[in-house]
């Protein structure tokens, strides 16, 4: 997709947006990005206050970092924040409390990273790394394969985690199930190397997400909102498809709206880039969100390096700096009703404002994302 040469507005964009328990002023969301700034788990008033500022800035909906979910194998780091433990979600209600005094929305993304986790962690080192198959996003042997017991055990984690999510007052959740993370490693072919019923063809692949969002709808209720964060692409592996075609994509996403999914949060690098090129036509220049939302029917959030000229993954290396650019793409995928919400990432780091200062039409005042910028992740 190209440049659009006629401006187009952005008052759509600023139209408010619903779905069961979440009510937004805008469908501007903050992506989740991990920061590390919780120490042994616990979120800190100056997690609160970090939230609070983006959504002071002007974002409808604020996504959190990932958040571990109570399983001992579910990550790596102990300064990431948990979903679980008295004073973590204590920790928690005062991030609620500050995005909700600003106006602002907030789900947490719950997360487990599964073979991701790696086999040297810090948290809870005498767990073993666990992943469908045992194996790495490479094809090698890495940590275990989980039995169907363990499986059972992980679908009442993912439960716990989204239980804790409502009661603490958070708007809904998002469910991390992208990036080569565990959720992920069942979809994709590569990881998922089972010979039982969550493995081989690309519908039993899908069993075990599904089932964690069916035991997690029942448990919270039918107007609890629920968000799943998917991808194509995995860490390092960029050229990775769990889908090769709109038809096999479909079936991917059927059964998680099934099973209780409310949005879709089509994760990429690029969000302009189209999601099947091979197509001929308009198919063939559609974006993965404007895939999703045509084939599953729901409300999606694109995301993708919206308002930077570099993809994220640039973002920690000596050469991360990222120059700010119009939306233009942005507004046009949202003509064509490719997406609900568009998700901002690394352009809020750097300006907390930057909502705000689009709707006020003062976008040459928007901070471009430079190196220092890292420091707010970590």
């Amino acid at each position: 997709m190209t440049e659009s040469h006629v401006p187009l507005p952005v008052d759509g964009l600023f139209e408010p947006f619903a779905v069961k328990s979440l009510n937004l002023k805008n469908r501007f969301a903050m992506a989740p990005m991990t920061r590390g700034f919780s120490p042994d788990g616990i979120p800190g008033a100056d997690v609160a206050e970090y939230y609070r500022r983006r959504a002071a800035g002007g974002v409808g909906l604020i996504i959190t970092e990932g958040t571990y979910i109570p399983d001992p194998a579910a990550g790596p780091h102990t300064r990431v924040p948990h979903l679980y433990g008295t004073e973590s979600l204590a920790g928690w209600r005062g991030v609620v409390d500050a995005v909700h005094t600003e106006g602002g929305a907030i789900i947490p993304q719950l997360w487990h990273l599964g073979v991701e986790r790696g086999e040297s962690p810090r948290l809870n080192p005498e767990a073993t790394t666990v992943s469908p198959s045992g194996l790495a996003l490479d094809g090698s042997p890495s940590g275990r394969a989980l039995t169907t017991g363990d499986l059972d055990e992980l679908r009442e984690a993912w439960v716990a985690a989204a239980v804790n999510a409502k009661d603490v007052g958070f708007d809904g959740i998002e469910l991390h199930g992208a990036h080569g993370y565990l959720l992920d490693e069942f979809l994709w072919a590569g990881t998922n190397r089972r010979s039982d019923g969550y493995g081989g063809s690309l519908q039993s692949r899908t069993r075990f997400p599904s089932e964690v969002v069916a035991a997690i709808r029942a448990a919270v209720g039918e107007d609890f909102a629920i968000v799943y964060r998917f991808s194509q692409w995995k860490s390092n592996h960029y050229d990775a498809r769990i889908a090769q075609s709109p038809a096999e994509l479909e079936q991917v996403l059927d059964p998680l709206v099934a099973a209780g999914v409310d949005v879709l949060h089509a994760s990429t690098r690029r969000h302009w880039e189209p999601a099947f090129a091979e197509l001929e036509g308009s198919d063939g220049k559609r974006g993965l969100a404007g895939w999703t939302k045509k084939l599953s029917g729901l409300p999606t959030i694109t995301v993708g390096s919206v308002g930077l000229d570099k993809v994220f993954t640039t973002a920690f290396s000596p050469d991360g700096a990222s120059n700010t650019v119009g939306i233009d793409r942005v507004l046009q995928q949202y003509e064509n009703q490719e997406f609900d919400l568009v998700a901002v990432g690394r352009a809020l780091l750097a300006d907390p404002e930057w909502v705000n200062k689009l709707q006020e039409g003062r976008i040459d005042e928007h901070v471009p994302y430079a190196n220092e910028h890292r420091e707010v992740l970590r």
